[in-house]
């Protein structure tokens, strides 16, 4: 394969000019209904929110620590972890928002964020397993001309605990789904150009026979007079 070339023009130890590096991650989140109102606090579920790659790899070799933004109602709401797993569990009432922010080793490449709604209650979005209710999507770090003190980090492989790459939903399936509505969609739109483009042949035609009666017509006053 071809070589990555180094520009040691850039700073930052020069980037890999040439390359991009895609890391496939799951953000989501667990949670489990108490069965009502905590008497202490008045929450009624526990949840965990996450950030976990897609295949066994360990992301502490390229990450170097990942916040997590909760509601300001929480004490604390920055969570910082040097290290994985990449998870904050807590307990609450309520819906919100949660963002997560990725930073790499190489502080001159920026950090990447993540925005999770975190969800307790079930609707067409979620999972349920058992009791558990799971709301994850897979998504994408794209590094884009990485630099050369990122490089290797990035394309080192380290397996970590398998459990950490196992999903609850099957994004394979869902990516199978898509790519099948996709072309279905395409299928349908190339048939709808062709009747659209046949109606519109047809008007010309049309047209052009309309067009050619006036003329007859024309022509045959004119004769006339």
């Amino acid at each position: 394969s071809e070589e990555a070339v180094v520009s040691t023009q850039s700073t930052g130890g020069g980037r890999v000019r040439g390359t991009t590096v895609v890391k496939a991650v799951v953000v989501g989140n667990s949670s489990s209904y108490l069965g009502g109102k905590r008497d202490t606090d008045g929450h009624t579920h526990t949840w965990t929110v996450y950030l976990k790659p897609f295949k066994s790899e360990d992301m502490s070799l390229y990450v170097k620590k990942v916040h997590f933004k909760l509601h300001d109602s929480y004490s604390q709401p920055l969570r910082v972890l040097t290290r994985p797993p990449y998870r904050v569990s807590e307990s609450g009432w309520g819906e919100f928002e949660i963002m997560i922010k990725v930073f790499f080793h190489d502080p001159t490449e920026k950090p990447v964020t993540f925005l999770h709604l975190l969800k307790l209650f079930q609707n067409d979005t979620v999972t349920m397993k058992d009791k558990t209710l799971i709301s994850e999507h897979y998504d994408e770090i794209i590094f884009t001309e990485p630099t050369s003190l990122m490089y290797p980090l990035l394309v080192s492989s380290k397996p970590q605990d398998p459990g950490l790459a196992q999903h609850h939903q099957n994004f394979e399936e869902i990516e199978r789904k898509t790519f099948t509505a996709i072309i279905e969609a395409r299928r349908q739109i190339k048939t709808e150009i062709a009747e659209l483009s046949a109606r519109i042949k047809n008007q010309k035609e049309s047209y052009q026979l309309l067009k050619q009666e006036v003329k007859d017509l024309e022509q045959d006053q004119g004769n006339k007079t």
